[in-house]
């Protein structure tokens, strides 16, 4: 049953470009860290990030957590993960292949489990049901996303926004309706954890974070969309040449040629067992 949930398409959809993902999105903030450790009320056992891609959001807590297990059904992602985690050398750490509502762990072992930036990828009863089974009495989930684009400027902003948006127009006329992609809305995260009767204690809190970047770094993260992707996949990366040309375009008359540090903004959704 849960195999027929698991959608492929929201697997293969970020094969083939984890250079460039690594290479460019953010690192989970501290904040996070410090967040849920201070929901658990102790500083946690096992922390197990589901959907970890290349594990931006799993090295974060090394030195934090006794054991750290990244779970990540896509296999270019994961082998990324674990060549920085072989770079790294720590023992602490793992990696694995694996779905949000299977993750193949015993019943209350985990403290902390966390979602970055992947829980609109997957099916929500199951998998919070699944977090419940996994997590110990008193362990906190945290779901947390970013807000796309960074701070960089209403011109090049408003760019981005054309440019995110055009892909995802060519992708609807170009892949039927039955192989598309289907994320969740994240605004209803919150609800959706509240309704699965998982969590005694829900709340949503807002942050930001800082990160240097320069006109590259930034038209990075754009390309590393999976939208703009898979646009590039099904070999229509020329419908996207004008709007990718002008946030280029507007994006390095931002930055001027410097880098700076520029603002991200944090929504964590945060469940208590």
């Amino acid at each position: 049953m849960k195999d027929k949930i698991n959608h492929q398409s929201h697997v293969d959809r970020f094969l083939g470009f984890q250079e460039l993902y690594d290479a460019n999105r953010p690192a989970a903030p501290k904040r996070v860290t410090e967040l849920l450790a201070l929901y658990r009320g102790k500083e946690p056992e096992l922390v197990v990030d589901v959907g970890c891609g290349t594990g931006l959001s799993t090295f974060i807590w090394s030195g934090i957590a006794q054991r750290i297990i990244g779970v990540e059904p896509n296999p270019d992602m994961r082998m990324k993960a674990e060549a920085k985690l072989q770079a790294a050398g720590t023992g602490a750490i793992s990696f694995r292949p694996g779905y949000s509502n299977d993750l193949g762990l015993a019943d209350g072992e985990a403290d902390i489990i966390t979602c970055s930036q992947s829980f609109h990828w997957m099916e929500p009863v199951s998998t919070l049901q699944e977090f419940g089974r996994v997590l110990a009495d008193g362990g906190v989930f945290g779901a947390y996303d970013c807000d796309w684009p960074p701070c960089i400027g209403w011109e090049a902003e408003q760019a981005y926004n054309k440019l995110i948006a055009k892909a995802a127009e060519i992708l609807t006329r170009l892949v039927p309706s039955e192989e598309a992609v289907k994320q969740l809305d994240k605004s209803e995260h919150l609800a959706r954890m509240k309704k699965s009767g998982v969590f005694r204690f829900v709340k949503e809190i807002v942050f930001h974070n800082e990160e240097l970047c320069d006109a590259n770094r930034i038209l990075g993260l754009a390309m590393s969309q999976g939208g703009v992707q898979s646009v590039i996949k099904l070999g229509a990366a020329a419908e996207l040449r004008d709007e990718l040309g002008q946030f280029q375009a507007l994006t390095e008359t931002a930055f001027n040629g410097e880098s700076r540090m520029v603002l991200l903004g944090y929504r964590l959704r945060l469940g208590v067992k």
